[in-house]
């Protein structure tokens, strides 16, 4: 990888992290373009996606820090608004603990990451924004404990290639009833922790499988440039996606993930 790929590599997963269109599937549609394989760059994409959990916590961190406040506020009622929201924060973690420990190695063995099935994933990301659009469930105030398991089955159903993180629980909840106003900011906070947690367990996976980390045939100025680049479009993209969620746009990344999908499918 030169620091050119590691450029574009960091843009887009910057970008595609928090708009609804898949990450995982554009990094392997890249990556199947620039001749690279999963295991050289895999200390890569571990950098890159710290990097875009770090800009969440930068573009919502008055919001980390009131939640925090309020969790820890000993003069408040036992069940205050924010240690409601963090219950549900970490419920949605539940689905994707047990399948990210258990079942990530399995489900990536199975289905492979090859760009026949991102294309089908994508396909399956537009058919659930769309379905989202046309929905028109009974609003909810609040998003409740149960809304946030399932909107955590929609985060761990994420770990397929192509299957967009952000647009699977942001359409999921929309289905549910759940504002928007509300959606964008609880998919964002929801997977600060997995996020974390999974680029942990390939850290540990690669030094299990190599003695070392897998570093190799990646200069650091390619990191670097990757690193920053991820952040910095990580930024941008967390603070549009919120304000498009509020607008309810979020029809046209449907579209957009329909075509790059029978694009992958043509291609594969």
């Amino acid at each position: 990888m030169n620091e050119i790929q590691s450029l574009v590599l960091g843009l887009v997963q910057g970008l595609t992290e928090y708009l609804p269109v898949s990450s995982s599937g554009h990094l392997a549609i890249l990556s199947h373009f620039f001749g690279l394989d999963g295991e050289s760059s895999l200390m890569f994409t571990i950098m890159v996606h710290v990097a875009t959990v770090l800009s969440t916590v930068v573009i919502l961190r008055r919001e980390i820090a009131a939640l925090l406040k309020g969790v820890f506020d000993t003069t408040t009622p036992l069940w205050n608004e924010e240690r409601r929201y963090a219950a549900a924060i970490l419920v949605s973690m539940i689905p994707v603990g047990i399948v990210g420990v258990f079942f990530k190695d399995y489900v990536e063995e199975v289905f492979g990451s090859g760009l026949f099935i991102v294309g089908v994933c994508l396909l399956i990301t537009a058919a659930l924004l769309t379905f989202s659009y046309y929905a028109r469930p009974r609003q909810k105030e609040e998003i409740g404990l149960w809304d946030a398991f399932v909107i955590g089955l929609a985060q761990a159903a994420a770990v397929m290639p192509g299957l967009s993180r952000s647009g699977s629980t942001i359409a999921t909840g929309l289905i549910l009833g759940n504002k928007k106003e509300k959606l964008a900011q609880f998919s964002f906070l929801m997977v600060i922790p997995p996020i974390l947690g999974e680029a942990l367990l390939d850290v540990l996976k690669a030094f299990k499988d190599t003695g070392e980390a897998a570093t190799t045939a990646i200069p650091v100025s390619a990191y670097a440039i990757g690193f920053l680049a991820a952040f910095i479009s990580g930024c941008v993209a967390c603070k549009w996606m919120i304000n498009l969620v509020k607008k309810g746009k979020l029809v046209y990344f449907g579209i957009y993930c329909a075509v790059v999908g029978v694009f992958c499918m043509i291609f594969s």
